[in-house]
């Protein structure tokens, strides 16, 4: 497999609609980012198909949240998997069955999962609650996931799911830029990665974004 992410990077958050754009967009940060996020909106517009073409510039990761039962989820793994993508990003509020089949799945493949522990929108931890976070994170550990998604835009949430984890897993955490998350807090509260998308993707220069994102990861001194 692509060898994915290296630690203290950024993941580029694409949720563009057209396959031009995102081929684009993705070869000038090219070199500046880890990995590359597509979620339903660019696949439902060009089809999977497009992963091969962006996997050329960084590895993909499909944010399809996937959220169903064992069978289904192994449907849509495989297909994932198949098209290209170096790791799915799941839920875990559907049990310890069907996230185990996502990741028995992922290892057959020689791919990874992430899994969901609290989202960065401003009502994402309505239902995640704290307890609720914990005991996903819990179970992300358990299941052999490589590891999980936590807000950016909450970086105190970061630093207690990290304490769930530990060093085990890898911590990705979306909301940097338009959604107000900062960068150097997140990486700073135990993030390994930070995902920003419209404020690099959305820019005149999507590179120069990037680099100004990577240079304020790179000069903070991490444990």
């Amino acid at each position: 497999m692509t060898e994915i992410l290296r630690k203290n990077g950024i993941i580029l958050a694409l949720d563009v609609t057209d396959e031009k754009d995102a081929i684009e967009i993705v070869s000038k940060t090219a070199g500046c980012i880890d990995a590359v996020k597509i979620g339903y909106p660019l696949v439902l517009g060009t089809g999977l198909a497009t992963v091969s073409k962006l996997a050329k510039f960084a590895p993909v990761i499909a944010d399809f949240k996937v959220a169903d039962i064992p069978n289904t989820d192994r449907l849509i793994c495989e297909h994932v998997f198949k098209a290209g993508c170096s790791a799915i990003i799941v839920q875990g509020f559907t049990g310890p069955d069907s996230l185990a089949e996502c990741v028995k799945i992922a290892k057959e493949y020689d791919r990874k999962v992430f899994v969901v522990s609290e989202m960065s929108h401003l009502g994402g931890d309505y239902f995640f609650t704290d307890s609720v976070s914990k005991e996903i994170a819990s179970l992300a550990k358990k299941s052999g996931a490589f590891g999980i998604v936590a807000p950016a835009t909450r970086p105190a949430r970061v630093k207690e799911l990290r304490a769930v984890i530990g060093n085990e897993l890898k911590i990705i955490s979306p909301g940097v830029g338009a959604q107000g998350g900062s960068a150097a807090d997140t990486i700073k509260a135990g993030a390994d990665w930070v995902i920003v998308g419209r404020s690099i993707y959305g820019a005149k220069d999507p590179r120069a974004e990037a680099e100004k994102v990577k240079k304020e990861i790179e000069g903070l001194i991490v444990d």
